[in-house]
């Protein structure tokens, strides 16, 4: 009736951070899979922020430099 485990001595509050680092592991992948992004899809969407950037700045008008007066 004696698990395997019942001669070894732990520490217990390595074992608490251990348990809540899994924790905190599962509980970012579940996060990352639901709310995450793949590197294609931040790819894409830093490319088309460049894409819109480099055609407004294509498409300014420049100011005379006597404007101010």
């Amino acid at each position: 009736m004696t698990s395997p485990d019942s001669g070894k001595v732990i520490n217990l509050r390595a074992a608490r951070k251990t348990a809540a680092r899994a924790a905190a592991r599962r509980q970012g992948e579940e996060n990352a899979a639901k709310f995450g992004r793949s590197k294609a899809a931040r790819l894409a969407e830093e490319q088309a922020a460049e894409r819109m950037a480099r055609h407004l700045d294509q498409h300014r008008r420049d100011r005379p430099e006597d404007a101010n007066d």
